[in-house]
């Protein structure tokens, strides 16, 4: 019975943020705690610990009054959020076996010049993360591990197939928080800063993708030839391509409306559009209702471990935060030397905890959570959010125990600690420097070309917060925010009200 407590869990949280019902959503909480709680046996060890720590953190604090119920429905319903956020997307795994594009996208990959094969993979893998987060890490890395079995390619071999695309497919994954207005990075820090919008980070997030690329291109391009070298040449597209390629607009044109018309999020509208659309192929493909359902089931469970991490990370931040004090900040950005310290400060500790087992949306959710302290003293939130997001992407390559290395790890049968150390290592140490240097140019040598967002004294006691960035706003739910925020010295947040949380 407790297998079918995960699917309308997640049926119960889309139903929650069509209504934008907060009700309904802790509920969906409620079901994924007693879900996790049958199966704590069965979760890895790492999953298992970080989901109990959040139970009883969370439980302990509402004991003790910490937490009122304003702060353990919110605890429940972003824990809802975020375990939906990846069983929904991770449907796409579903549509692997019925499509042949699918089965063979890395030979369509593979093909072209093999010195251009590093980037048109971290770029494709970022553009299908976009839309399908976690879904393309199930879709190019269970078609590698199937492709690579069916091929009987072993030893050595293997190995440098796995190294090659599979890091850069992590690799281009984790340039979604800086360019995807769909990333979790991005959600969380607009939701504690509403008058921060996607559009208004995206021009430090290109740039700073930019260097990743080149970085892993500097670091990859030898391997990605010897593995261009064994690839089977395809002569026409494979069969199902115009299938995909029809889905794929259905999905986009289906988020695009939701967006426009409903005022979701664009991460909401993909949350909704991609299981939607998924079974409904599936079950037209198959005619058959209850196998559709049945694998549609088994596919979510498959995240299980994935899932409880996302869960118990966002538990574990409303927990942290409501601990820390409301003037912890107070004082520390004076200046654009401050503020750019400050940044890099934030940007630096997510790589660093994440490489002891501390996950960057855990770290994340808590560093978030005090950025309105500085938003009330005038600060300036745009360096400190650009940092962030920086620091988030670089983290998701090195945490050993992160959903993304744990899918990877889990598809390609390589160790975790392979994968985050031994070959991102150096790619992650010698991408900082020129992030900072990037950074250091931006907000302190040339902080009058920041255009994107400012932040000024009105004269009567207000801190306001003044942007320009329509398009961003608009994906923003619909909601005009580049020039509606008002924020008190006081600290009191008052931004227009939101559609949903999350996305």
């Amino acid at each position: 019975m407790s297998r079918f407590l995960v699917p309308v869990a997640v049926l119960l949280e889309l139903v929650a943020l069509c209504l934008a019902n907060p009700w309904l959503s802790a509920l969906s909480g409620v079901l994924f705690l007693l879900y996790f709680l049958s199966v704590l046996g069965s979760l890895q060890a790492y999953s298992r610990a970080l989901f109990v720590l959040s139970v009883v953190m969370v439980g302990g604090l509402g004991l003790a009054g910490k937490l009122g119920a304003d702060e353990l429905m919110r605890a429940a319903s972003n824990a809802a959020f975020y375990a939906a956020f990846l069983g929904s997307l991770g449907m796409m795994q579903c549509l692997v076996r019925r499509l042949e594009v699918l089965r063979r996208i890395h030979d369509v990959l593979l093909g072209g010049r093999p010195g251009l094969l590093y980037p048109k993979y971290a770029v494709v893998s970022c553009g299908i993360a976009s839309v399908l987060s976690f879904g393309v890490m199930n879709l190019l890395c269970g078609t590698l591990a199937d492709t690579l079995r069916e091929r009987g390619i072993t030893g050595a071999s293997r190995l440098l197939w796995l190294r090659s695309v599979l890091i850069s497919t992590l690799r281009g994954f984790a340039l979604v928080p800086l360019v995807a207005p769909t990333s979790v990075a991005v959600a969380i820090i607009t939701r504690e800063v509403p008058t921060l919008s996607w559009s208004g980070l995206l021009p430090y997030g290109i740039g700073s993708a930019v260097l990743l690329i080149l970085v892993g291109w500097f670091l990859e391009h030898k391997r990605f030839r010897l593995v261009s070298s064994e690839r089977e040449a395809l002569e026409h597209w494979p069969d199902g391509s115009g299938q995909l390629a029809l889905l794929v607009t259905i999905i986009f044109v289906a988020m695009a409306l939701l967006v426009q018309f409903s005022g979701l999020k664009v991460s909401v509208a993909a949350m909704l559009t991609v299981p939607v659309v998924t079974f409904l192929y599936m079950w037209w493909h198959d005619r058959s209702l209850p196998g559709v359902a049945r694998e549609s089931v088994d596919n979510m469970l498959g995240m299980s471990n994935e899932m409880s991490i996302f869960a118990g990370s966002a538990g574990l931040g409303v927990a942290l935060v409501s601990v820390i004090p409301a003037d912890a900040l107070a004082g520390l950005a004076s200046g654009e030397l401050g503020v750019f310290l400050l940044a890099a400060g934030g940007m630096l500790m997510m790589p660093m905890l994440s490489a002891i087992g501390i996950i960057p949306i855990t770290v994340l959710s808590v560093q978030a959570g005090l950025m309105p302290q500085l938003v009330a003293e005038g600060v300036d939130p745009l360096p400190i959010a650009a940092a962030l997001v920086i620091g988030f992407s670089l983290a998701m390559m090195l945490s050993p125990f992160g959903p993304a290395v744990m899918l990877l790890s889990r598809f390609g049968q390589v160790s975790r600690w392979v994968v985050a150390f031994a070959w991102n290592g150096l790619f992650v140490l010698l991408s900082i420097p020129l992030l900072l240097i990037m950074l250091w140019g931006l907000f302190v040598v040339a902080p009058r070309s920041v255009a994107a967002a400012g932040v000024y004294d009105a004269g009567d006691g207000l801190a306001i917060v003044v942007g320009t960035d329509l398009p961003g706003d608009l994906l923003q739910r619909g909601i005009p925010q580049g020039a509606g925020g008002n924020v008190r010295r006081d600290g009191d947040l008052r931004p227009l009200p939101e559609r949903v949380l999350g996305g």
